[in-house]
């Protein structure tokens, strides 16, 4: 099993998938979920859950990775 740094499952999977027709890759987006229903809040049990339309949600936004909006300053014509 893959872990990261601090020794945790990794968040997110994202599993490319070629074309077999020779096309541009897909990607299969999992989602790394708690097991609902645990009983022990320190020994946490993990699933991983698909997501078809491939969007992940960022529960922590730092300040430095705010994406640039129109108009902005840093926004680029």
């Amino acid at each position: 099993m893959f872990t990261t740094a601090t020794g945790n499952p990794p968040k997110v999977y994202r599993v490319p998938v070629p074309d077999p027709a020779g096309g541009p890759d897909t990607s299969l987006v999992y989602v790394r979920e708690p097991v609902p229903g645990g009983k022990a809040v320190r020994f946490v049990k993990w699933r991983y859950v698909y997501r078809p339309d491939g969007t992940v949600e960022r529960s922590v936004k730092w300040p430095w990775s705010k994406r640039n909006r129109a108009g902005g300053p840093d926004a680029s014509a």
